[in-house]
């Protein structure tokens, strides 16, 4: 019981003493909840990232992006291997920290409403599809556009 009080104050105390400093974020989240970016702002996760610097099987070449890719399409969870060339021009933040990426219905939207550090501008990886990277507290996010297309 002692230490359940104890956890109490704790608790009590870090509430009170925290003040979020991302300009993102104006309350604290609690152990249960979810992302604002999914419980209010409607994003989608789509996967996550991972940068590598063995080269796994069936890894499949971008020569545009200058990366090679795999995992994705056979990943349950939406995991993506990522291996960059040495003269690959995408951030150093995206090469060597996992990224997380979510699908959004409007990209310029999302990217106007908040105060986000963009570290890659909105561009066109391949066809039907808009990206741009975000920096948050170190970590690289993704935001992914799909055009949408209308059924026959």
């Amino acid at each position: 019981m002692h230490m359940f009080i104890k956890q109490l104050h704790l608790r009590t105390y870090i509430k009170k003493s925290l003040k979020p400093t991302n300009p993102v974020m104006s309350t604290i989240r609690q152990d249960s909840e979810p992302p604002l970016a999914t419980s209010e702002w409607g994003w989608r996760y789509h996967h996550i990232g991972i940068p590598t610097d063995k080269p796994i099987n069936g890894e499949r070449y971008l020569p545009h992006l200058k990366i090679y890719v795999s995992g994705f399409e056979t990943s349950p969870y939406g995991i993506e291997w990522m291996r960059f060339q040495k003269d690959c021009p995408t951030n150093d933040l995206i090469k060597n920290v996992p990224h997380i990426a979510f699908e959004v219905d409007d990209l310029d939207f999302e990217l106007s409403r908040r105060e986000f550090h963009i570290i890659t501008p909105p561009n066109s990886p391949g066809e039907g599809t808009r990206v741009a990277m975000i920096e948050h507290n170190g970590a690289p996010v993704e935001l992914i556009e799909f055009k949408k297309t209308s059924a026959p």
